[in-house]
């Protein structure tokens, strides 16, 4: 039975991120050095390529598509937006260790709501719910393969919900510019809506032929030389 590949990926380096500070909702660029290394993994290693593109609506994760895959323009699905961190946004934990409502949201282990912000548990149903969709589509059209650039709390969320192994969210942790893919057999999908985590993304040069299919190369976007993006 035919079966079908997402590949997760995760946004490069901003400002927020070498600051730890709590990036969610906020619509932050990358930072020269999340440009550079994603330029970098972007030559040094060997990324999917796919039919479909979806892409969270920050530009920290459109502008790493834009570098990853020049000259494609992705879908943008708003849930696979970054938790809403609410107040917390911009700040650290050591800028917050004395709030009272920091300290209720960690014992909560993120599950509560920051002031103004958004629950853990919101959070995961709406990326989800989208993530569900995308699968339903490919394989209600026949879209063989689609990359989704997100954030690192997506993808984890994603994965710890319907990831096989099964693992804790913690578990599925991803650098940035790196990611899963993952395999749907519509038969498990249907039954358990589980998918396999087949491999972490991306592939070393060495291993480019691990790819399953020659169609996601050979069939990914071309890359122009010396992109400005």
């Amino acid at each position: 039975m035919k079966t079908y590949q997402i590949h997760l990926l995760r946004h490069g380096i901003t400002d927020g991120n070498m600051m730890g500070q709590y990036i969610g909702s906020k619509d932050i660029p990358l930072n020269d050095v999340g440009i550079e290394n994603i330029r970098a993994l972007d030559e040094g290693f060997v990324y999917p390529g796919a039919a479909a593109f979806f892409s969270s609506p920050l530009q920290r994760c459109r502008q790493t598509l834009g570098i990853i895959y020049p000259g494609v323009r992705p879908i943008v699905i708003d849930e696979f937006r970054e938790c809403d961190f609410g107040e917390f946004e911009g700040l650290t934990a050591e800028e917050l260790s004395g709030s009272k409502e920091f300290a209720e949201w960690l014992a909560s282990g993120g599950n509560s709501a920051p002031p103004s912000g958004e629950s853990g548990v919101e959070f995961g149903r709406r990326v989800c719910q989208a993530f569900e969709k995308i699968v339903g589509a490919l394989l209600e059209t026949g879209t063989p393969s689609a990359v989704i650039m997100t954030h690192g709390g997506a993808i984890s969320t994603i994965l710890a919900q319907y990831g096989l192994p099964e693992a804790a969210i913690s578990d599925w942790a991803t650098d940035p510019g790196c990611g899963y893919s993952v395999r749907i057999h519509p038969q498990l999908w249907s039954a358990a809506r589980k998918v396999e985590v087949y491999q972490s993304i991306p592939l070393p040069k060495e291993e480019e032929d691990d790819y399953e299919n020659e169609y996601f190369i050979a069939d990914a976007p071309q890359r122009e030389e010396n992109s400005q993006e």
